[in-house]
């Protein structure tokens, strides 16, 4: 499991009896091991968190190495995908 860190183990019974206090340190960003008769058996660690925006300097850098876009050929796949048929395709 490759867990020889400094984080706290807990015992199943700790988590059972303190799992509030236990997953509130969690969501501060808190590690465990946890273990069951004196084996680890899991850890249990915060997500990782997603970035929710990309800051814009960011956004133009990766922007500025992106391909271009024909605007004829995005209405041209618009067109082709709006002409398809939208029929019932288990009727009989």
């Amino acid at each position: 499991m490759g867990t020889m860190s400094a984080q706290p183990e807990i015992t199943q019974r700790d988590l059972r009896n303190r799992s509030k206090e236990i997953m509130d340190a969690v969501q501060n960003g808190q590690s465990f091991t946890v273990t069951r008769d004196g084996h680890r058996i899991g850890e249990l660690v915060p997500l990782r968190g997603r970035r929710r925006f990309v800051p814009r300097s960011e956004f133009a850098a990766l922007s500025r190495s992106a391909s271009g876009v024909s605007l004829d050929a995005f209405r041209a796949d618009q067109d082709v995908t709006a002409e398809q048929e939208t029929g019932d395709p288990y009727a009989r």
